[in-house]
């Protein structure tokens, strides 16, 4: 059995992946803006799309659509980038697009399910439940793992 949630309540921004919500919570996330074109870095890994410079600040940006080996991802006038403060650092993440910011109490919010070793879910936090809607939870420091931000640092060193 999973351990209790992470995240037990609060505010969270929903976004969709192709047909899956997803949410994070609201207090890591700085701005949501509109797709830009990004700088693309050498040799990063594919789901690191490049950097943008933020108001004087060079964020890493990373296509959460492949870091979650989803479909293709699809750049339309729907694509959104969602600039999150994660870990002290700020990392933009590109969503298909972002629906709306919901409460969701201690009773909402289920512990994730148990996969084997055949499913990755440390970075699920648990799973809320709005309605007959489902929601995924992520735990964004886990996802954007020391691993990613490690290298997003290396980027910003050269």
């Amino acid at each position: 059995m999973s351990s209790t949630p992470a995240q037990s309540t609060g505010e969270f921004l929903t976004f969709t992946l192709g047909d899956e919500h997803y949410g994070v919570d609201i207090l890591k996330v700085q701005e949501i803006r509109g797709y830009d074109a990004v700088t693309r870095v050498p040799d990063a890994p594919e789901y690191i799309k490049g950097v943008i410079n933020l108001r004087g600040t060079i964020v890493p940006v990373i296509d959460l659509r492949l870091k979650l080996r989803l479909r293709e991802a699809r750049y339309d006038s729907f694509t959104v980038m969602i600039v999150l403060n994660v870990e002290d650092r700020v990392v933009g993440i590109v969503v298909d697009s972002v629906s709306d910011v919901i409460p969701l109490s201690q009773e909402q919010i289920r512990p994730t399910p148990e996969f084997g070793a055949a499913v990755d879910t440390r970075f699920i936090s648990g799973i809320g439940t709005l309605d007959e809607r489902m929601l995924i939870l992520l735990d964004i420091e886990t996802l954007l793992d020391s691993a990613d931000l490690g290298a997003d640092a290396a980027l910003e060193a050269a």
